[in-house]
């Protein structure tokens, strides 16, 4: 959702186009629907816009949030979260 060079993926502006080809063309059961918000943001809008990116989708699972703002991803449906940190430490 944060566009950053340095991340490979789907933009939002593509997803749903995205999504519909792997359903029609490959067959692929698409489940969920992922994000990892450019560090220096707040994260708020990118799971926001995740969620609506999943509902516009038919998409049921988000897997969005880290150890630093799982709280706010959860508050926007996240129904997957990445806590290693919280739970190993920094790397």
């Amino acid at each position: 959702t944060g566009l950053e060079p340095q991340k490979a993926g789907i933009a939002p502006d593509d997803t749903a186009t995205f999504v519909a080809f792997c359903r029609s063309e490959l067959g692929l059961a698409i489940e969920g629907l992922m994000c990892i918000p450019p560090a220096d943001e707040n994260p708020g809008p990118h799971f926001a816009l995740l969620r609506k990116l999943a509902r516009e989708c038919g998409v049921e699972k988000l897997s969005m949030g880290m150890s630093g703002d799982f709280e706010t991803a959860v508050s926007f449906g996240a129904t997957s979260v990445r806590v290693g940190s919280a739970i190993f430490g920094s790397r």
